[in-house]
């Protein structure tokens, strides 16, 4: 079992910066795959971006440039720093564990979730 919790959201205006934080306890992630996924109101669970055990890191088109998706394994943490965020960036962010085997970028990739945390950019 991987429990895993987010932080770091809040209310921010377009174009600034957050940087979101998901701690893991259970099992070691360094074997893991790590990706956040977002979800906003009446819209279904999308990708954002994933970081396999390797370090090879991958984005969704919409977010490619301004947001990083970093893991620190001493920690057990994964980072996703977001720059220039836009309304559209606006929604509830999940953290998520899959196999080392997958890339991540699938929602059947995951086995674990975490609990979500908001982002809300106002315009």
């Amino acid at each position: 079992q991987v429990q895993l919790v987010e932080s770091g959201g809040g209310l921010v205006q377009a174009g600034d910066s957050l940087r979101l934080s998901c701690a893991a306890s259970g099992r070691t992630l360094s074997a893991l795959t790590m990706g956040w996924f977002r979800q906003a109101p009446g819209k279904e669970r999308e990708f954002v971006s994933s970081i396999r055990w390797n370090g090879n890191t991958y984005y969704a088109d919409s977010v490619k440039g301004r947001f990083t998706i970093s893991r620190d394994n001493a920690k057990n943490t994964v980072y996703l720093q977001m720059y220039s965020l836009k309304p559209e960036d606006t929604a509830v962010y999940y953290c998520g564990a899959a196999r080392g085997s997958s890339y991540g970028v699938k929602l059947y990739d995951y086995d674990y979730w975490g609990q979500g945390t908001q982002v809300t950019v106002s315009s």
